[in-house]
């Protein structure tokens, strides 16, 4: 889910409480930012990781070869599957 935006530069405001903003501005200062630069570059991190994160999936060894055991050599279908792929061809065409 990406959303592009027509600007080049797009701005974002938060309204926060003394302390949270307190913190940012001794964060910010520790690190030689603004507090700005310090909430973009947190949010933007905290998103990549996120976005990884939900994006790949990651398997023990075992169940990684059970996967591709089963690729190699799948099972096969049972009745409830061919009746769910002809449900499906069906509604395809309708």
């Amino acid at each position: 889910m990406q959303h592009v935006t027509d600007h080049p530069r797009a701005r974002i405001t938060a309204r926060v409480s003394g302390k949270v903003r307190t913190a940012l501005e001794e964060a910010a200062e520790l690190l030689g930012s603004t507090v700005n630069q310090f909430v973009v570059q947190t949010a933007y991190e905290q998103a990549q990781r996120i976005i990884e994160r939900e994006s790949v999936i990651r398997l023990s060894q075992e169940d990684a070869k059970k996967i591709l055991s089963l690729l190699d050599n799948p099972p096969k279908p049972n009745k409830k599957l061919l009746g769910a792929v002809k449900a499906y061809k069906k509604s395809v065409r309708a």
